[in-house]
């Protein structure tokens, strides 16, 4: 199945700054929607790193069908070769820069994208950076393709249209 695979900062840029859980339930009930259309996917390394907040994130997270968040297959395996030989050999990177991605849910992100055929959901973008390996950079050098959180919502014409709502004192 070839989908989105959403990084983990997708979620919790939308919870703290655009699409706040408790102002903006349509845009998670979206994520849901295209996860069981099967659109949209993520995995475990990202839900582990959502999960360790005690938050409504966590909690949203929580809920989410086994589905959602996906854990490395045997064929994975191979992908998570390919990244870190990639990321291995780069030597413009700094050690610390290696070992912080290897150590990170976006190794993971990138191997399970390049594995699975997916297109990887991030606000990064490439950079020439020695001190920090970024996921665009990585999906470049491998032929991952890799776009924003409002490209895939454009592309996937999704909309959250706010409904009025008669009340007492008016709409809402």
């Amino acid at each position: 199945m070839m989908a989105y695979l959403i990084d983990t900062d997708i979620f919790i840029a939308a919870k703290n700054l655009h699409y706040g859980i408790d102002f903006c339930p349509a845009f998670w009930e979206w994520l849901t929607d295209a996860n069981r259309a099967g659109k949209i996917l993520s995995i475990e390394a990202v839900y582990d790193d959502l999960s360790g907040g005690e938050d409504e994130l966590a909690d949203w997270a929580d809920e989410r069908d086994d589905g959602f968040f996906i854990g490395p297959a045997q064929s994975d395996l191979a992908a998570l070769g390919q990244v870190t030989q990639w990321i291995n050999d780069h030597r413009t990177y700094t050690p610390a820069a290696k070992q912080t991605f290897l150590g990170c849910s976006d190794y993971f992100v990138v191997a399970q994208a390049l594995a699975g055929g997916h297109t990887v959901i991030t606000h990064e973008k490439p950079e020439n950076s020695f001190h920090r390996v970024k996921i665009p950079s990585v999906c470049v050098a491998l032929k991952i393709k890799y776009m924003t959180p409002w490209q895939m919502l454009r592309a996937e014409k999704a909309r959250f249209v706010l409904q009025q709502v008669a009340a007492k004192g008016g709409a809402t």
